[in-house]
């Protein structure tokens, strides 16, 4: 990666334009343009105050050496983004693993199982937490609480509607028959909702 593929990265990384970028250390779009395009290159002023803007050192724009804290501290946000996926992932497994064991035996020894999947998922989320600066994606943290609330809802929604009709009582991870299902549908709805809304307040 040559000077202008750096200057043109930190841009894009940023999520700005090149007339942004032009504004900010004060030339026109056009030799943001030609930097990025290898026409020309941009003096030494130009250099220092993308290197401030951008929070980087001007040896990384001119040479592309970053400080050894920087590496690290990618390497720790990289490790905190996978972790988040993951985690996501182990939710979405354990809660399959629950389904097919349910599926099989009917028993809540079946399932036990997919709720410490489940566990070490969440764990995996706040332990990427604690490696990246970042705030997780708003989409990872919501999936997550949807599919760790999914079990437990279909559970309770399965011994309201045996208490309240006297039928289709089942304590199982996914809704059987039609009033547990009509219970669950209610009160999952009613979990996506409300932690959609507050999971978005929290990532704005």
């Amino acid at each position: 990666m040559n000077m202008a593929d750096r200057i043109q990265y930190l841009r894009k990384t940023r999520g700005i334009s090149q007339e942004t970028l032009a504004d900010q250390v004060g030339v026109s779009r056009q030799a943001v343009s030609r930097w990025e395009s290898e026409q020309s290159t941009p003096d030494l002023e130009k250099i220092v105050l993308m290197s401030d803007f951008f929070g980087v050192t001007t040896d990384y724009i001119l040479k592309g050496i970053e400080p050894a804290e920087d590496k690290e501290q990618k390497n720790k946000e990289i490790a905190g983004k996978t972790l988040y996926i993951a985690s996501t992932a182990f939710v979405a497994i354990g809660l399959f693993c629950a389904f097919g064991g349910w599926y099989e035996e009917q028993t809540m020894e079946a399932i036990w199982g997919s709720m410490m999947i489940q566990a070490i998922g969440i764990a995996g989320y706040f332990i990427g937490k604690l490696f990246s600066n970042e705030k997780a994606p708003f989409l990872v943290d919501w999936l997550n609480i949807v599919g760790m609330a999914f079990m437990p809802v279909s559970m309770l929604t399965g011994w309201i509607s045996g208490f309240v009709f006297r039928r289709g009582g089942w304590i199982a991870p996914y809704p059987i028959g039609l009033y547990h299902t009509i219970v669950f549908l209610l009160f999952f709805s009613a979990v996506c909702v409300i932690s959609f809304v507050l999971v978005r307040k929290q990532t704005q």
